[in-house]
């Protein structure tokens, strides 16, 4: 998102949620801070893992799970109800650090989590099989035969009640932790970014040939 296009939705009360694995949203806090104080913005930070070798080879052009942290911090001081997303969870490669994650990110402020079991759609099945075989070769049939478990014995399962948890032994088990884990932490479980805005105070923008180019 633009800082244009995050301006105009503060301008007209347009509530946003804001998803994102990057330090860079920090930029946007003396825009953020005052909508979220009309309770119009939220922010769910994506923080896949703490390793920053494994983050490395799984999200090399990302922000270090320390500045991902960080920037929950910061969000959180300034008052921007923020969630710590421990996503995607991959079994046997990440999948340990579920709680950890999530401490860290409620230590660092956040008040919501949310947690997805990793979703490979149509060529992603082929890429991540391929990316496993060249950084974990003696995980990848592991991790892909626990995947299968948990996706009705394929690799993606798109209906839209399981495409995000899974089912079976593994899926639940892995809900049953993160529940655990935010009533141990007094985290609120939530989808997304994790936090109600108020829809009600959007006004439409004048109809302006020039508010048209957006981005």
């Amino acid at each position: 998102m633009t800082r244009r296009i995050l301006s105009l939705l503060s301008d007209f009360n347009h509530p946003v949620a804001v998803i994102t694995k990057s330090k860079l949203v920090l930029l946007d806090i003396d825009i953020l801070a005052p909508m979220a104080g009309r309770g119009l913005a939220s922010v769910g930070v994506s923080v896949t893992t703490l390793d920053r070798g494994l983050a490395r080879r799984m999200e090399p052009r990302a922000s270090t799970p320390a500045r991902r942290i960080e920037a929950i911090g910061h969000l959180s001081a300034a008052a921007i109800p923020t969630a710590v997303m421990a996503s995607p969870m991959i079994p046997a490669l990440n999948d340990a650090e579920l709680e950890a994650i999530m401490e860290a990110g409620a230590r660092a402020g956040a008040t919501a989590a949310s947690t997805i079991l990793v979703r490979l759609p149509l060529e992603l099945k082929e890429l991540f099989a391929d990316w496993l075989a060249a950084h974990v070769p003696d995980k990848a049939d592991h991790v892909l035969n626990l995947i299968r478990q948990s996706r009705g014995g394929e690799l993606n399962d798109s209906r839209f009640a399981n495409r995000m948890r899974g089912t079976g032994p593994y899926a639940e088990l892995l809900a049953q932790r993160f529940r655990l884990a935010c009533k141990r932490l007094g985290l609120r479980a939530a989808g997304g970014a994790g936090f109600a805005l108020d829809p009600n105070q959007f006004r439409p923008p004048p109809r302006r040939r020039d508010q048209m180019n957006l981005l």
